[in-house]
């Protein structure tokens, strides 16, 4: 049975473990879009705390788009599985293709969610990194590389439900992870949502909006 209603309702339960960090002006939370914005909306609105994108793009293997062979992030930032690599035999042209597409792709959302806005400080601040889920962790993983590049003075990972050894694997990697559930065995993220429909570029700007405009919003 789902144990979450849509990311929206996800976000309030994962919120309520994170009360550790509401009210604090320096705690940032950053989104892994798109699905994870509806999911950090209700995370920043519930810790009276800033709401921003980071934009990740997975690396889906050719012909099997949906398993992920590595990631790429805001930054340069590029994750990957190598032991999936050399499993699948993957040649390096291939990846590069594949990362040469997903890189126009990341390059347009942030044009379309941030337009001219720079990026959110985080040098020294606390940064919550939410998702809607953790299943291989590969978007998050190239997400926090890139995040220590800017300084933050803690990285915490904030996700409704994650595998296991995903969750055990990130959390050697940041300060402090937080998952509401972790089902075993686990299946894939969407399982875990009544309603998992794509997250739309309206959606993600229109939250967004609405975060800047509340007295915590990013100026």
């Amino acid at each position: 049975m789902a144990l979450f209603r849509d990311r929206r309702h996800a976000g309030q339960l994962l919120a309520a473990q994170l009360g550790d960090y509401a009210g604090r002006n320096d705690v940032i939370v950053l989104a892994l879009p798109r699905g994870g914005v509806p999911v950090a909306f209700e995370v920043a609105r519930a810790l009276h705390a800033p709401l921003d994108v980071f934009t990740v793009r997975k690396l889906g293997v050719p012909g099997h788009e949906e398993l992920g062979f590595g990631a790429i992030a805001t930054g340069g930032v590029r994750v990957l599985d190598e032991g999936l690599v050399s499993e699948l035999g993957l040649p390096a042209s291939a990846i590069e293709h594949v990362t040469e597409q997903e890189r126009h792709e990341l390059e347009r959302r942030e044009r379309a969610y941030r337009g001219d806005r720079p990026p959110v400080e985080v040098a020294g601040k606390t940064v919550i990194v939410v998702d809607d889920g953790l299943a291989t962790g590969a978007s998050v993983r190239a997400a926090i590389r890139a995040l220590r590049a800017l300084r933050p003075a803690r990285i915490v990972v904030a996700v409704p439900t994650g595998a296991q050894m995903a969750c055990d694997t990130l959390r050697r990697e940041v300060d402090a992870l937080v998952c509401v559930s972790m089902p075993e065995p686990f299946y894939a993220v969407g399982w875990h949502y009544r309603d998992f429909e794509p997250t739309s570029d309206e959606e993600v700007s229109r939250l967004l909006t609405t975060a800047r405009k509340s007295p915590a919003a990013v100026a």
